[in-house]
């Protein structure tokens, strides 16, 4: 608790890596109110303008196969990062893997060598590196990898299906929120905005070592 309180009056600065996606955009606006919070820097790979005004935010359009280019931007306290891709968007599995995997890593290992001491990320409820399902072993290797990077505190969100308003609405997404009457907490779709709330609040508490948020915990 001790490490909380500290935190909590402190002034930090954040990176939010998928700043335009469902629960990066809800992370943006949490941020953009909350007094601890003193900078954010918004990592897009497309110009936008929906973001919320707000001084202490600063919106950066990068090339994400060539985030070493703009290490300066890693200079912060916190990145929460939920990037991310479907199946439907990106067939194949290589490309896939440079966005989930390979970009989310990559950020880590920016964020560590310019001073970043919490990293916060979304994977899946179901992430194992040794699942025959090829989402889930993605994310379980991402996981392991991530643990091998020894931040000062890793904080991983395992949601399950997202739900939430999109530029882009998911049929997968309203077929599971018609069906979440049926299916088990730990299975339940869950708002993109709950899984932001708990990104946002583990960052505020900034506690030290690895914390897992559970899909029935952001329910």
């Amino acid at each position: 608790m001790a490490a909380a309180a500290v935190a909590a009056t402190e002034s930090r600065s954040v990176l939010v890596i998928g700043a335009t996606g469902l629960v990066g955009g809800e992370c943006i606006k949490l941020l953009a109110v909350d007094p601890t919070c003193s900078r954010i820097v918004a990592l897009t790979r497309h110009a936008q303008n929906d973001f919320p005004v707000s001084s202490k935010l600063d919106v950066e359009v990068v090339d994400f196969d060539n985030l070493a280019n703009h290490a300066s931007l890693f200079a912060v306290d916190q990145i929460i990062c939920a990037i991310g891709t479907t199946m439907r968007k990106t067939p194949s599995e290589d490309v896939y893997r440079k966005i989930d995997y390979g970009y989310t890593l990559q950020a880590a290992k920016l964020g560590l060598q310019h001073g970043a001491t919490h990293y916060l990320v979304v994977t899946a409820v179901g992430a194992n590196a040794k699942s025959r399902i090829f989402y889930n072993r993605l994310k379980g290797e991402l996981e392991d990898a991530l643990f091998l990077l020894k931040y000062r505190s890793l904080t991983i969100a395992r949601p399950s299906v997202l739900i939430g308003d999109r530029a882009e609405p998911r049929r997968s997404e309203k077929i599971a929120w018609k069906l979440a009457f049926l299916t088990p907490k730990k299975y339940k779709p869950v708002p993109g905005a709950n899984v932001a709330r708990a990104l946002v609040n583990a960052a505020r508490d900034d506690v030290p070592g690895l914390r897992i948020i559970t899909n029935p915990e952001m329910l």
